[in-house]
């Protein structure tokens, strides 16, 4: 009895101790395992890993603006040493992080996928619904709601989820961001893992049950270490704050200030402000919310032993503190600079981690963004260029307004959101008033409202073809089953935000215009400005391990990247 007991005890600490469960259902470890190489021809091994980077709300011109700024293990090495696409736009709308990260990993648009905003009105429950939320799943490492979270609301598969299949489950997964959804539409649904940081009064990395039932023993170190705390200090410039000439003055009217400060300038104290700003979660809006995640990763390439066999594995990395800071200095601010200069030194850090671990030559990298953004209308006015602001709460008291003057009737309209209006199809049908009349109706109503440019009905995007610009953005972030009835679209550089900081969403080339860089094994090294879509990742990624496209897929692979 004694000795069956110890036996239990040493099985159950060898559990805690491991790398992901489901790995361990082989009958050996992963770096034992001897799979016969996925070879076509002598030039065609397929790379031990893929790492996908996405940079939320990154625009393209980030990587010109600062150029001369980055170090040459970062940025410019993937720029310069792999396949630049100087021209790569999402071809949809809206431009958001959820729907940004869902279309680059599975190949296709909203149309299919489904992932039509971060958060959407749900008409079949008559209410907002969150893009990961799944109350059929608890948070693993948390106790709060923010573990409840799946990719299930994510139609199609990604190719993440390919390579798991192709592989029969034996590549190794793994989705990493301070967002949930920045790993979770990434790592997909057939995934090992997917690890999210959550802020407040925990600074930890946590995941759901939907993945395991429990974290690995090196996660729960990773969280035991308190690497947060180390991040909750000064930030200041990492350069003389003399030398940031690719960014406006520091003091300015155009950025906001965290809670506790009165200006948006240098330094940022941030162990004295995480009081007033949710403690932990102040990382978030920092670049040093970067750091923590290209630290995670690192430990996740090294634990997991990603890239040690001739089973292609795929590491999903997130780069979210840029969007935060983005939204609340903007485009224009030092704080910009500054991170991205940051992020470039993280982004080394985790290519030399990559080569260390794996090898150069044996790995795969792709570096996009899920958006761009566009700059503060305060400041562009101050330019006397074309910009503004539009109310969202005046524009829906107007048209309901009009509709009362029109039908002698309330409530026709159930949400308006992401540019889209649904109707309440109730009280529609009830008051015998045909939807298609009702689409004509606001559409040409509203086409007067001040600072909307554009408006596309329901009926014309189902039955017709939208050929090129705006309409065809339209058409694929249109969802038949999800979407709404009316979809306007307001005028170039007007924005419904806070006259501080920054946002995006839009069809316009500042938020559609993002990076594309491929760099490692099976890529070849050029640059070229043909217009590519962010669609075409998935396909070039599926193309280049000989997968098949995730099941959706309407981009195409980018050949010339391609070896």
């Amino acid at each position: 009895m004694k000795n069956l007991l110890s036996l239990i005890l040493i099985f159950v600490f060898l559990t805690s101790c491991s790398t992901l469960l489901r790995k361990r259902e082989n009958s050996k470890p992963k770096s034992e395992i001897k799979e016969a190489p996925l070879t076509y021809t002598a030039k065609q091994e397929a790379p031990k890993l893929v790492v996908g980077i996405v940079v939320d709300q990154m625009r393209y011109d980030y990587l010109t603006r600062f150029y001369s700024r980055y170090g040459n293990g970062g940025f410019k090495r993937l720029m310069n040493d792999g396949y630049n696409l100087t021209n790569n736009h999402y071809n949809f709308v809206p431009t958001y992080t959820a729907p940004g990260h869902a279309s680059i990993y599975t190949g296709t648009s909203p149309m299919n996928h489904g992932i039509i905003g971060n958060n959407w009105y749900d008409k079949m429950e008559d209410k907002v619904i969150y893009n990961a939320s799944d109350k059929d799943y608890t948070g693993v490492g948390t106790d709060s709601e923010d573990g409840k979270m799946s990719p299930r609301k994510m139609l199609t598969s990604t190719v993440t989820d390919q390579l798991e299949l192709h592989t029969q489950g034996k590549a190794k997964v793994i989705g990493i961001s301070i967002k949930d959804r920045g790993a979770i539409l990434p790592a997909g649904h057939a995934a090992d893992a997917a690890y999210w940081f959550e802020g407040g009064d925990k600074g930890n990395f946590i995941s759901s049950t939907f993945y395991m039932q429990q974290l690995p023993q090196w996660v729960a170190d990773f969280n035991t270490s308190k690497k947060a705390d180390h991040y909750l200090k000064t930030w200041n410039t990492l350069y003389p704050l003399e030398t940031y000439t690719a960014s406006g003055s520091d003091l300015n009217d155009f950025e906001k200030a965290p809670k506790g400060k009165e200006t948006a300038t240098f330094p940022y104290d941030l162990n004295n402000l995480r009081g007033e700003n949710g403690n932990y979660s102040l990382i978030k809006g920092t670049p040093y919310g970067n750091s923590i995640v290209a630290d995670f990763a690192v430990e996740a390439l090294k634990k997991e032993e990603m890239g040690k066999d001739e089973v292609t594995d795929f590491l999903a990395v997130s780069f979210s503190s840029t969007d935060y800071i983005g939204h609340q200095y903007g485009v224009n601010s030092v704080e910009i600079e500054d991170t991205y200069l940051r992020l470039d030194l993280d982004i080394e850090r985790l290519l030399n981690a990559l080569d260390q671990e794996v090898g150069n030559g044996n790995y795969t990298v792709f570096l996009t963004a899920d958006h761009g953004a566009v700059h503060n209308p305060a400041y562009l006015q101050s330019k006397r260029v074309n910009s503004g602001y539009f109310s969202r709460s005046n524009f829906e008291k107007q048209l309901n307004k009009d509709l009362k003057t029109m039908y002698n009737q309330e409530d026709l309209i159930s949400n308006i959101s992401n540019d889209q209006i649904f109707f309440n199809k109730e009280n529609v049908r009830k008051n015998k008033i045909n939807p298609i009349d009702l689409e004509n109706f606001i559409a040409t109503l509203i086409i007067d409202y001040m600072h909307i440019d554009k408006v596309y009905t329901r009926n014309a995007l189902v039955s017709g073809i939208q050929a090129d610009g705006t309409g065809r953005l339209i058409q694929n972030g249109f969802h038949h089953k999800r979407s709404g009835d009316v979809i306007f679209v307001l005028e170039p550089a007007v924005i419904s935000y806070s006259k501080t900081g920054s946002t995006h969403g839009s069809s316009q080339s500042y938020d559609t215009h993002v990076p594309l860089l491929f760099y490692g094994n099976g890529i070849r090294k050029s640059s070229s400005s043909k217009r590519t879509e962010i669609i075409d990742i998935a396909p070039t990624i599926s193309s280049l391990l000989k997968i098949s496209f995730p099941n959706g897929a309407t981009g195409n692979p980018i050949s010339e990247v391609l070896k």
